[in-house]
């Protein structure tokens, strides 16, 4: 079997998913992903959107550099190989583009509440330009695209995304782009309730068959419980109120360790597991609340009004 990296097996599934007939509005993924230049230029091959996130030390260009056709050979004689960027124009690492272009110099700021979180309102600064970054083998710069850089108001982290999407073209909004890009966090909760509820990561075996079989079997669990919870939740009901995945995998390990017992006993344990699961969710709301204001007043100490400033919150 040919080894392959994770951003080929991305690909792969990209195109699988494309070929069943799968319709995604923009894709988006971590530095790992967005690092490599052949995994970009393989979604736009496919003519896919997406807003990656890059590392500190990826090239490009903020105004598109002459290239080169011909030209003089070096001194000693051998031809250079064409095409070529001009000297005079050589990509940049996008922390040095924030830094010393002008483009983003004689820029301020823009503050944008990106979204709410358990923990309350989560407000980034923006600043974007155009960017031609490198593509292929040959490093020539390739079409226009977007970067855009965000810095969050509270702990100063910066993270850079790169899009093929441009503000103001084709119906695009840097508002989209932003939401796009922060959409993460529920593909991270996936995993996270994969592994912990379901022991997506509990194997003890080896094999590629047995790995395989204990993946498919946590899917499928998985996949159950979300469909559970799509089935019984109550999209009106209060926040506080709204089922979890993993109030559902605790209750249908209730249901199936009671299957056997007598009526009272399985009606004594559903009204526990019923109290504790009301007990948890009053104290995730107060939890919840607790920290919402806290944040709030984080931000109201910093100037910042959350009602007051762009949102991406639909």
């Amino acid at each position: 079997m040919e080894f392959l990296t994770k951003p080929q097996i991305a690909l792969v599934q990209i195109e699988h998913a494309i070929e069943n007939g799968i319709d995604v509005a923009a894709w988006t993924c971590d530095e790992l992903y967005g690092r490599d230049g052949k995994f970009l230029d393989g979604l736009e091959q496919l003519n896919q959107t997406f807003v990656a996130e890059v590392p500190v030390d990826f090239h490009g260009w903020v105004q598109k550099p002459k290239i080169l056709r011909s030209g003089p050979k070096n001194k000693r004689g051998k031809q250079k190989k064409y095409p070529r960027v001009a000297r005079r124009r050589p990509s940049s690492e996008v922390r040095n583009l924030l830094t010393y272009s002008p483009v983003f110099q004689q820029q301020s700021w823009q503050k944008y509440h990106i979204k709410d979180t358990n923990k309350g309102p989560n407000v980034w600064e923006v600043k974007w330009s155009k960017l031609w970054r490198k593509e292929g083998d040959h490093g020539l710069p390739g079409r226009r695209h977007c970067l855009i850089v965000t810095r969050n108001v509270l702990t100063g982290e910066i993270k850079y995304f790169v899009a093929n999407g441009i503000p103001g073209k084709k119906g695009v909004t840097l508002r989209w782009l932003l939401s796009v890009a922060f959409r993460r966090c529920s593909v991270e909760q996936c995993f996270r309730e994969a592994k912990e509820e379901l022991g997506m990561d509990h194997f003890e075996v080896r094999g590629w068959r047995c790995v395989h079989r204990h993946y498919y079997v946590a899917q499928l669990s998985q996949l159950f419980c979300a469909r559970v919870r799509q089935e019984y939740d109550d999209p009106e009901s209060p926040e506080q109120d709204r089922l979890t995945v993993e109030q559902v995998r605790s209750a249908m390990n209730v249901w199936l360790s009671a299957a056997d017992t007598t009526p009272a006993v399985q009606k004594e344990r559903y009204d526990d597991e019923l109290e504790k699961q009301r007990y948890h969710q009053r104290r995730n709301e107060q939890a919840r609340k607790s920290h919402t204001k806290t944040k709030t007043k984080r931000l109201n100490a910093s100037g910042i009004d959350v009602s007051k400033i762009k949102s991406c919150v639909t």
